[in-house]
């Protein structure tokens, strides 16, 4: 959607410099809007129609930005700084260059010990949507775990647990039957505390390994290590955005 917003911010929005060095540029005339030199930086350029350029190269104008990583373990999913690592700082050495990555959040939470699909964005309502318990978004795990399941886990599953504090929403457990049942995937539609752990907890097992496969209509591409990043592709995030 086209907005008009001031010179200054359209650059340091858009090339990862600060306000005071893009106000630096403009005074000195290495910016053009429309192929005219601008020196003023409260100068309004329309973000869709406007073609503003830093020493003759077209700097483009992106408002959201929308990346998959496959988080690994032993980070957390936070954006504060710590003393432990965070999907943000893996972020920053998958070596790809947000120049609004200040913006950028991770969509939920996926824990410390848990890999998979993260989604990361500045979309705020796209968040929202994704996280909000009345849309009920299908999240979609691997889990391996210390027991074999039982054939009535699946009922279990699918008509709610009592986790004490809440009773689960119905949800689907596959068995995987080629490791004697000691794996399975699990669809849920709502993203308590722990709660897939608690969930085998409440049929007498334990998960030794999880990993998220898909949120909504995004799945973890295959290709992507872990660790790695990278941006969704148009049909990916008109699917999550539909």
């Amino acid at each position: 959607m086209s907005k008009t917003i001031r010179l200054d911010k359209y650059l340091s929005d858009m090339t990862s410099e600060t306000r005071s060095k893009v106000k630096e540029y403009i005074r000195k005339g290495r910016i053009t809007v429309n192929t005219v030199i601008v020196k003023s930086p409260d100068t309004k350029v329309d973000t869709d129609n406007d073609e503003v350029c830093l020493d003759g190269r077209k700097v483009g104008y992106v408002e959201y930005y929308y990346y998959m990583m496959n988080k690994p373990q032993g980070v957390i999913t936070s954006t504060e700084k710590g003393k432990t690592k965070t999907v943000m700082d893996v972020f920053k050495e998958s070596g790809i260059d947000c120049p609004r990555f200040d913006e950028l959040s991770p969509v939920g939470r996926l824990d410390k010990d848990t890999e998979g699909l993260l989604l990361i964005t500045n979309d705020g309502d796209l968040n929202h949507k994704l996280l909000s318990p009345k849309n009920h978004v299908d999240k979609v795990y691997f889990a391996e775990l210390k027991y074999p399941l039982k054939d009535d886990d699946k009922t279990a599953f699918e008509e709610g647990l009592d986790l004490g504090d809440f009773v689960s929403r119905p949800a689907v457990l596959e068995i995987c039957e080629n490791d004697k049942k000691f794996s399975a995937k699990v669809t849920i539609s709502e993203g308590k505390f722990h709660q897939i752990k608690r969930m085998f907890e409440a049929v007498d097992n334990e998960v030794v390994y999880l990993k998220r496969l898909r949120m909504g209509s995004l799945t973890l591409d295959d290709n992507l290590g872990l660790g790695e990043v990278r941006e969704l592709t148009e049909d990916e995030i008109d699917a999550l955005c539909v």
